[in-house]
């Protein structure tokens, strides 16, 4: 169209005409871009690692932008939804983190192998120090503890020594004098002599009253029960 008019059209009048096209086609354009939602790209693949090229299982696949993201599954895969002016950031234990930038592709599904680098941290000087409280601490709550007293053992008082009723004399007694009342000379002197018939005559006489007085009591006995059948000795 433009060459057919070229022709007809002095030079000035070119230069306007020209310069309304273009501004009308930058227009028509900037509209466009305006009102369409902007492009995406559905980034999918596989992460792995560079050296031996084996699956990274769990490693995070990020949006930069907008933080969002999902994790590869057990073989490493992974799909997302991205926009084609976005920045891809891939992360995993152990790896240097890496990143994919989209650059404003025009293609609407991008498949990629990333291999990811293992990143050497070299640790310095390393205290270990158990879970337990300080040293301090501790000492303040052993001195604050109420050490227990000591039990109090009750040693039983002896019982006190017996006092007799009566006075004891502590002498010892006097030896008595040796007597002749064992020997046979005593038991000859009492068969003989008339000091040993009055003793044995006395004793006689003392037999026969006690007898004389046991019958009396039985016979005071049997006559108090005799009328009631008692027993008769």
């Amino acid at each position: 169209m433009f060459l057919l008019v070229a022709p007809f059209l002095s030079r000035h009048r070119l230069l306007a005409f020209s310069l309304l096209l273009f501004g009308a086609l930058a227009a028509t354009k900037a509209h466009a871009q305006a009102g369409s939602p902007p492009p995406t790209v559905r980034v999918s693949g596989r992460v792995s690692a560079a050296e031996n090229k084996q699956p990274i299982p769990g490693a995070t696949v990020q949006i930069q932008r907008t933080r969002r993201g999902v994790a590869a599954d057990a073989e490493g895969e992974f799909l997302i939804v991205a926009l084609a002016t976005d920045t891809v950031l891939f992360r995993a234990v152990g790896y240097k983190p890496h990143r994919l930038v989209l650059g404003g592709t025009t293609l609407s599904q991008l498949v990629v192998q990333v291999k990811m680098v293992r990143d050497s941290i070299q640790l310095g000087e390393v205290h270990v120090t158990a879970d337990r409280p300080d040293r301090a601490i501790i000492n303040r709550a052993l001195r604050n503890i109420k050490r227990p007293a000591p039990p109090v053992v009750k040693v039983p008082k002896k019982a006190p020594k017996p006092k007799p009723l009566f006075a004891v004399d502590s002498t010892a007694p006097r030896p008595e004098p040796p007597t002749i009342s064992g020997s046979n000379v005593d038991w000859l002197y009492d068969q003989f002599s008339r000091q040993g018939k009055e003793r044995r005559k006395v004793e006689q006489l003392k037999a026969r009253d006690a007898a004389e007085a046991a019958a009396k009591k039985r016979a005071e006995y049997n006559k108090a029960f005799r009328d009631n059948r008692g027993y008769e000795q």
